[in-house]
C-alpha cells in the first residue's frame, strides 16, 4: 500500500517554493556513463547557451539531453509565466535505468551476458538571481 501523503511531490523535492521548473526523460537506451559525460558540460549554463552547445556537441547522447533542456525550458514558460532567456540550469543529473539482459553464445556452449543500459535523465532549470 502506498502512502502518498507523506511522500513529498517530485516538484518539491527538486525545486521546494523557488520558480523554476524540470523535466524527466526515462528509460533512454543509452549507458548512463556516456550520457553523464554530455551533462557535467552543460551543468550550471544559460539554456540558450546549453541548447546551442548541445547542437554541435559531437556525442550521440547530446540528443536526447538536447530534448530535456528544451522541455524543462518550455515547462517553465507554460507554468511559470519564465522567459527561456532567463533561465539556467540549476540541476542537471542522470540516473541508471533499467538494464535488458542478453546472452552471446560462446565456445564449447557456453554464453556470456550482454548488458544493455538505459538511463533517466533529469534536468532542472531555475531563473537567474537578480544582480544588484
Amino acid at each position: 500500500m502506498s502512502n502518498k501523503e507523506n511522500r513529498p511531490s517530485r516538484r518539491q523535492a527538486l525545486l521546494g517554493d523557488r520558480p523554476g521548473s524540470y523535466a524527466i526523460a526515462r528509460h533512454v537506451r543509452m549507458s548512463p556513463t556516456k550520457v553523464r559525460r554530455v551533462v557535467d558540460v552543460v551543468r550550471g549554463l544559460d539554456v540558450t547557451e546549453a541548447l546551442a552547445v548541445l547542437k554541435f556537441a559531437p556525442q550521440a547522447a547530446s540528443a536526447p539531453v538536447y530534448k530535456v533542456v528544451a522541455s524543462a525550458a518550455a515547462n517553465a514558460e507554460q507554468t511559470e509565466n519564465l522567459r527561456s532567456e532567463q533561465l539556467y540550469i540549476s540541476a542537471a543529473y542522470v540516473d541508471e535505468g533499467v538494464t535488458l539482459r542478453r546472452i552471446r553464445p560462446r565456445a564449447k556452449g557456453s554464453a556470456s551476458r550482454i548488458l544493455k543500459r538505459a538511463s533517466h535523465i533529469t534536468v532542472v532549470v531555475e531563473p537567474k538571481a537578480k544582480e544588484a
